[in-house]
């Protein structure tokens, strides 16, 4: 073998065996591998982060402008920070009974939360399915549902709380009540939207009706019933805030309360901060669920 023949690469051997047998020379070269480009993932960044950032910087400058004059009712940033500075940088001490971290009074709420909004979401769907799928359920159950969905959570406390005689599934059954009208709404119109060729296959495979309403119904209205579950989780979290500053316990509602008992205006403060970056995350987590169900279809 020649030094020119060791020194050729595969591609061209295969060009030059080509050309002898007198076909069509193919220039064979290498796909470039990907790379991840740092330059955009930093602008990508920029772009996400930078406009946020500088509105949230704004807004704390005019709190502190407004609310550092004499006459001021408000606790301004810098005071926020030294009066509250313990449950800022500590949200998980814990030192018994009442006196525990933010972080944890959260943990105690989203247990709340993810008990009533399961239920709701499972009963939601099922019966979101029903109104949808038939035309008598709908003209007897929609306006029902459309009454019910118009009274507020905290309405429906003293009769849960006559009914259960304890706080806690009290506050539960106000998650479930306030989440569970927008899954119903939402499932239900996403039923009804379905190609009316997904039914039609349907009846050529004979699928019986737990077939139909898992391979066919729940993937078709998908988009639709994670739109509802959105609304739900983001109602929910209203729910128990609001119920526990009634009911009491160590959750982040009834810590509101008591701090504004006690005229701890900047622990309230801090307090809104968490509830507000709670229910953010607990909506990107529905919604992101929802992206890699529904394959980025979900209805917005």
């Amino acid at each position: 073998m020649t030094a020119t023949a060791r020194k050729s690469t595969p591609q061209t051997i295969t060009a030059i065996a080509g050309a002898k047998s007198g076909g069509a020379v193919v220039q064979m070269t290498p796909r470039p591998s990907p790379r991840l480009k740092l330059g955009s993932v930093l602008k990508t960044m920029m772009r996400s982060v930078l406009p946020p950032l500088v509105v949230l910087i704004a807004l704390v400058g005019l709190w502190q402008i407004l609310c550092s004059g004499p006459g001021a009712t408000l606790p301004p940033p810098s005071q926020v920070w030294i009066d509250s500075y313990d449950l800022i940088a500590s949200p998980f001490f814990d030192n018994g009974s009442q006196d525990i971290g933010l972080a944890w009074r959260v943990l105690v709420s989203l247990q709340r939360v993810a008990v009533g909004f399961g239920l709701a979401a499972i009963v939601g769907v099922a019966l979101g399915a029903v109104v949808g799928q038939s035309v008598w359920a709908m003209r007897g159950l929609d306006p029902i549902f459309q009454i019910l969905r118009t009274v507020p959570p905290l309405a429906w406390l003293p009769l849960s709380l006559a009914a259960f005689q304890d706080s806690n599934p009290s506050a539960i059954f106000v998650i479930f009540i306030t989440s569970i009208w927008p899954v119903i709404i939402n499932t239900a119109v996403g039923v009804r939207n379905i190609p009316d060729d997904y039914r039609n296959i349907a009846r050529v495979l004979r699928l019986n009706p737990l077939e139909f309403f898992l391979k066919i119904m729940i993937p078709a209205a998908a988009p639709y019933i994670f739109t509802g579950l959105r609304i739900g989780v983001g109602l929910s979290w209203l729910a128990i805030v609001a119920a526990e500053m009634l009911t009491g316990g160590v959750g982040i509602g009834f810590f509101i309360w008591d701090a504004w008992n006690s005229s701890r205006l900047s622990d309230i403060i801090v307090a809104l901060a968490y509830i507000g970056v709670t229910g953010f995350v607990l909506d990107k987590l529905v919604a992101l669920v929802g992206s890699v169900v529904t394959r980025g279809t979900a209805k917005n």
